[in-house]
C-alpha cells in the first residue's frame, strides 16, 4: 500500500512543494525520505502544509521572474557548433541537451538540462530550433547551427554539380516536350 506523502521540496514530475502525493514504496523509501524532499503525511504534519505551500508561493513568484528576465537574454539567439562528419556529410553522433547546455556555458548563461525540450537529439546538420520551457513554465526558443568540422569542399561542389546537372536535364526534357507538342498538332491536320 502506498502511503501519502508531504512534499517538501518540488520533484519534477511528481508535485510540488506542500503539495499531498502518493508514489511507489521503493522510490519514498530509497529517494524521497533520505533526500528530505518528504514526509509521511500525519495530522501533525499536515499542519506544516499551509504553511508550506505559502513558501512555495511566494518561491513561485520568484523563480518566474527570474525565467522570464532569463527568457528575454536568450530569446531567439543563435549559437552554433561544429561536429564531426563523414564525407558524405552525414554527423558521426549528434546534439544532445547537455551538448545545448555546455554551449550556454561557454556564453556565461547557466541552463538546466531540464529547460531543453529535445524529443531525439540532433542528427543533421543546419539549422534547428530548440525550444526551452524554463521555470514555472516560461518558453524560450534558440536556434542552434550545427556546421560539419570534417566536410571537405569537393563534397559540397559535388552536390552543387548534381543539383545543377538535374536541374537542366529537367529543363531539357521539358524544352523536348515543347518541341514535340507542336509536330503531333501539325500532322493532325
Amino acid at each position: 500500500m502506498q502511503n501519502q506523502l508531504l512534499l517538501l521540496e518540488d520533484v519534477g514530475k511528481l508535485g510540488r512543494k506542500g503539495d499531498i502525493v502518493t508514489a511507489k514504496p521503493g522510490f519514498v523509501r530509497n529517494y524521497l525520505i533520505p533526500q528530505k524532499k518528504a514526509v509521511v503525511a500525519t495530522a501533525h504534519t499536515l499542519k506544516l502544509r499551509a504553511r508550506l505551500q505559502e513558501e512555495r508561493t511566494k518561491q513561485a513568484a520568484v523563480d518566474k521572474k527570474e525565467a522570464e528576465a532569463l527568457a528575454k537574454v536568450i530569446e531567439g539567439r543563435k549559437l552554433s557548433t561544429k561536429v564531426k562528419v563523414d564525407p558524405a556529410g552525414h554527423m558521426y553522433g549528434s546534439v544532445t541537451a547537455a551538448d545545448i547546455v555546455n554551449l550556454f556555458e561557454k556564453e556565461g548563461i547557466e541552463l538546466e538540462k531540464s529547460y531543453i525540450t529535445l524529443v531525439h537529439p540532433i542528427k543533421t546538420t543546419g539549422e534547428h530550433k530548440v525550444e526551452l520551457r524554463l521555470k514555472e513554465g516560461v518558453p524560450a526558443h534558440i536556434i542552434i547551427e550545427i556546421v560539419g568540422e570534417g566536410e571537405r569542399k569537393s563534397v559540397k561542389k559535388e552536390a552543387a554539380k548534381k543539383t545543377k546537372k538535374k536541374e537542366e536535364e529537367t529543363e531539357e526534357s521539358s524544352e523536348e516536350a515543347k518541341s514535340e507538342e507542336p509536330k503531333e498538332s501539325s500532322d493532325q491536320e
